[in-house]
């Protein structure tokens, strides 16, 4: 029966009963005092369309002229309060309570009136630890009513909107910043947590009117109940996250790196990706100076370097495209004094900041003062030299540069350039490492890839191994089909940091470290983690200058043909495209994730239904990035040449690789295909245990029919007694609910589900112990048996072989 809700008390109104919440009133003046902007809830208010008072004084809407303040609310300040009659349309009076603020548009300054209703949520203000909290709490906190309106708001929410919390009271979060569509999406994360009564999150981007500009914010919206659990409004929290912000968009623009720099061996085209990945984001304009000797082969440059230093220009990038900032273009070889910012960066082995008037380019000046003054005539005013080191050599030395009208280089800054500096080296470097390893690189690379995909029912897969050519010699790319239990199948490609011996001995050890966490069951958020510890903790051992455990990307996907759902995380590999039955091709939006090796921030995950026959393409950088190619471009063509039909996998491979690789390829490419299956649901059989030692003979029973059914009489009685052991155990140590799976496939999948979190584990039982014994009969009946760990606690699982029963001995 529906209950009579109380109009006295209403318990949730998200969507608010009064139409100047369901419309706001605003309307904007120009200086002149002239109506430029009239709002439905205007309308609604006093009668008149937006056509009737366009244009028209704003004075003509006030009723009477009492107050100075009602005839002329706009005097001198940013913002003015207070009451005012207007008047209807029909005639009578209209008394409201006015917000005018003063603001900048780009057709000149207005005046914004907004409408203040009246909260109907009052707060106790006696409440001491109330008032302690929103005069101490370090972030942005208010109180909104159900309708969205504010109740209370401390100091940081005053000084964020810059105005008062007598003047934003009543106001809603768009109606405070009216210029900006963020404001309604927090309306709409407060009317779903208080629908929901469930904490709120999200992250937005904006510049509020008190703070000069655009500043990353962290939203936390949650529902505000009284006494009873009623739900009387929402807590609005938000905290300046600019500088997490900043720090996301650096590992963006490493990600990117990842992608763009290195994809061939060719020296001169690394520097110059090197240059180009720099440019805009870090700096204005970008030069990579390479040491002579790097032209000599495997000559190597004497250790300690003398005092000048002789490199060539070898990439350049810059704002203002064909123009250099130092007057030395590509292929000019310069003389570096002792003293210059170049040679000291290269003495010290780390990256350095200096401005235009440091002493160190004064020093640089005097060696060649015509390029210092070309630095000044252009604006030049913040500089960092970044050296470029690999393996305990250095190769030269990257140059950004910025101009007067961007801030000023800092130290997360010269942390970026150094990192970007470090990849571009290592990718220099392999050029001269690579031709003597390729053979070698490339024998041991085809042994520790998969030589025959495994047999499992999910996905009908094909897959291709493509190495580098000619003087790029052979990387770390690698691809992998691991069966699972309950009929799933995991797929991953990825690819290790460098070429050559030492990558095909990390990517084994990569492939190895999956196959081994895949078998535990982690997810791929899970997964990711842990492999990236492995990375970070080989890396450390092996030393920081060790190129062997430097970090790399991975792809890893677990599809289940009984939900047909795809789970897939990330770190620093591509999104894996998805070609539909009916032939459309898209990527898999998935969290972008840091490389292996990196650390520092989580992986995470994202689930995707697929329709049965969906193809997925799982492939590293090799496949969509060439020397002539960019990203964009290649997902571009990929996405095009996927779409095509074709009469199997196996041929949509070739035709991939044929379309997409040139005829010598410069870098290696992993191709990974992958058609999903589904299984029949009569295929599928669930039963919810009671947790009562009584019910297990009426399962048992059951299981027995549903075998039968199924036609395997010949393998019921060892699985009846799989059965009977894995949920005598899951009532006896496990916690409800309890739930029982039996899916017949290649093999017949026992599972058991339960809300535990304690791993079972086999011990020896003595000759007088009346229990057990259950695991061990459960290992012995069955091909492999394990535990897997999920949302919902843990399955216990077991598969039987259908080509015979198990002998007991």
């Amino acid at each position: 029966m529906m209950q009579r809700r109380s109009p006295s008390r209403p318990a949730h109104e998200p969507d608010g009963q009064d139409d100047d919440v369901k419309s706001p009133v605003t309307a904007t003046l120009d200086e002149r005092g002239y109506v430029t902007g009239w709002s439905e809830g205007a309308r609604r208010l006093l009668g008149y369309r937006r056509e009737e008072v366009l244009g028209r004084a704003g004075t003509d809407l006030l009723a009477g002229t009492g107050a100075d303040s009602a005839r002329n609310p706009f005097v001198a300040g940013p913002s003015w309060d207070g009451q005012a009659v207007l008047r209807h349309r029909d005639g009578h009076e209209v008394t409201a309570a006015l917000l005018a603020r003063r603001r900048a548009t780009a057709e000149g300054p207005d005046w914004l009136l907004v409408r203040v209703s009246r909260p109907r949520l009052r707060p106790r203000q006696d409440d001491a630890l109330m008032r302690w909290g929103f005069r101490e709490i370090p972030c942005i906190l208010a109180l909104f009513d159900t309708r969205l309106l504010l109740v209370r708001a401390n100091t940081d929410m005053e000084r964020s909107v810059g105005l008062t919390e007598g003047q934003i009271r009543g106001l809603r979060p768009s109606e405070m910043i009216p210029e900006h569509p963020e404001p309604g999406r927090v309306e709409q994360v407060m009317r779903r947590a208080m629908r929901s009564g469930e904490r709120q999150h999200l992250r937005m981007v904006l510049r509020v009117p008190g703070e000069n500009g655009e500043h990353a914010w962290a939203v936390w919206v949650s529902p505000a109940r009284d006494e009873q659990g009623g739900v009387r409004g929402a807590w609005f929290v938000a905290q300046d996250v600019s500088e997490q912000y900043a720090a996301r968009q650096r590992i963006q623009l490493l990600n990117e790196a990842g992608a763009l720099v290195g994809t061939t061996l060719d020296i001169a085209r690394t520097a110059q990706q090197l240059a180009d990945v720099a440019v805009p984001q870090l700096a204005d304009f970008a030069g990579v100076d390479l040491m002579t000797f790097l032209q000599d082969g495997d000559k190597l440059a004497p250790d300690p370097l003398p005092g000048a230093v002789t490199m060539r220009r070898t990439g350049l990038q810059s704002v203002t495209r064909g123009e250099s900032a130092d007057l030395v273009e590509v292929g000019d070889v310069t003389a570096y004094p002792p003293l210059s910012p170049a040679v000291e960066c290269l003495a010290g082995g780390r990256a350095a900041i200096y401005e235009t008037s440091d002493r160190f380019v004064e020093q640089w000046a005097s060696g060649d003062r015509t390029r210092a003054d070309r630095l000044r005539a252009r604006g030049i005013r913040s500089v960092v030299v970044a050296p470029l080191c690999a393996r305990g050599v250095t190769l030269g030395a990257a140059i950004f540069l910025r101009r007067s009208h961007r801030e000023p280089f800092g130290h997360e800054d010269v942390l970026l350039a150094e990192e970007l500096a470090a990849r571009g080296a290592v990718c220099i470097d392999n050029a001269r490492l690579y031709n003597r390893e390729r053979d070698t690189a490339e024998t041991l690379q085809r042994d520790l890839l998969p030589q025959q995909l495994p047999e499992q029912s999910a996905v009908e897969v094909a897959s291709r191994y493509l190495p580098a050519e000619g003087k790029a010699g052979v990387g770390g790319d690698w691809f992998d089909v691991i069966p699972l239990s309950g009929a799933r199948v995991a797929l991953a490609v990825g690819d290790v940091v460098g070429h050559g011996l030492q990558a095909s001995a990390a990517m084994g050890r990569f492939r190895t470290a999956v196959r081994a966490l895949a078998e535990m069951g982690l997810p791929p958020d899970e997964l990711l983690s842990h492999l990236d510890d492995m990375v970070t903790r080989l890396s450390e051992e092996a030393g920081t200058r060790s190129a062997a455990y430097t970090g790399g990307k991975c792809l890893y996907a677990v599809y289940d043909p009984v939900s047909r759902r795809c789970t897939a995380a990330r770190a620093g590999n591509f999104m894996p495209a998805v070609v539909t039955p009916a032939g459309t091709v898209d990527f898999l939006e998935l969290p972008a994730g840091l490389p292996l090796g990196v650390g520092g921030l989580p992986y995470e995950a994202r689930e995707t239904e697929l329709p049965e026959g969906s193809v997925l393409a799982l492939f590293t950088k090799g496949l969509v990035v060439t020397r002539d190619r960019y990203v964009d471009e290649g997902l571009g063509l990929l996405r095009r040449v996927l779409a095509e039909p074709a009469l199997s996998l196996e041929a949509l491979c070739d035709h991939v690789l044929a379309a997409m690789l040139p005829d010598h390829p410069q870098d290696d490419s992993a191709l990974l295909l992958a058609r999903t299956r589904a299984l029949n649901p009569d295929q599928v059989a669930t039963w919810d245990v009671p947790a009562d030692p009584a019910g297990v003979s009426r399962i048992r029973s059951d299981a027995a029919g549903q075998l039968a059914r199924w036609g395997l009489q010949e393998t019921s009685f060892t699985a009846e007694l799989v059965v009977s052991e894995l949920v005598t155990n899951a009532i006896r140590y496990g916690l409800p609910p309890i739930r029982l799976r039996l899916i017949y496939d290649r093999e017949l999948i026992c599972e058991v589900t339960d809300a535990g979190i304690a791993a079972p584990h086999l011990r020896p039982a003595r000759l007088m112990d009346e229990g057990g014994r259950g695991l061990l009969l459960v290992a012995q009946l069955s091909r492999r048996w394990g535990t897997r760990f999920g949302p919902e606690g843990k399955t216990i699982w077991a598969e039987q072989s259908l080509s015979g029963s198990p002998t007991l001995l």
